[in-house]
């Protein structure tokens, strides 16, 4: 399979239009019998759309988040427990109490109370949508 590269000099360093993936061919002995002139480039196109009003509404929560923690935490950013909440997770679930169940489950080591947490956070995520990967029209 071909490995993904970044050329130091790409099309949208020379004012293309836009991020561009090359991929190089694989070794001379891997090569097909076709393809044993020596290594080949072949552009290819990433063109996944999101929809950025979610994107920054999820960029907003997701800081919220974090100062958040850092106040339930009491100390700065960098030296908050490891825990991951995830906001699809989140979503997937099929409750509020299912919900607010998984994030006290995360905050257990959370000595200061985290019930008014908790339930900002479910009114922050409520009518959000899932961020996954577009599908094609």
């Amino acid at each position: 399979m071909a490995a993904p590269c970044s050329p130091e000099s790409g099309p949208a360093a020379a004012g293309g239009t836009g991020p561009r993936v090359y991929f190089q061919s694989p070794p001379a002995g891997e090569a097909g019998p076709e393809e044993e002139e020596g290594p080949v480039r072949r552009q290819g196109r990433v063109t996944v759309k999101y929809d950025r009003k979610e994107l920054r509404k999820r960029l907003h929560l997701e800081e919220w988040i974090l100062e958040q923690l850092t106040v339930l935490y009491d100390c700065q950013e960098e030296e908050i427990p490891e825990l991951e909440i995830d906001v699809d997770e989140l979503l997937d679930m099929e409750s509020d109490e299912a919900r607010s169940a998984r994030v006290k489950e995360l905050l257990v080591d959370c000595y200061k109370p985290t019930e008014v947490f908790v339930a900002d956070l479910l009114d922050k995520i409520r009518g959000m949508q899932k961020l996954s990967t577009p599908q094609k029209k």
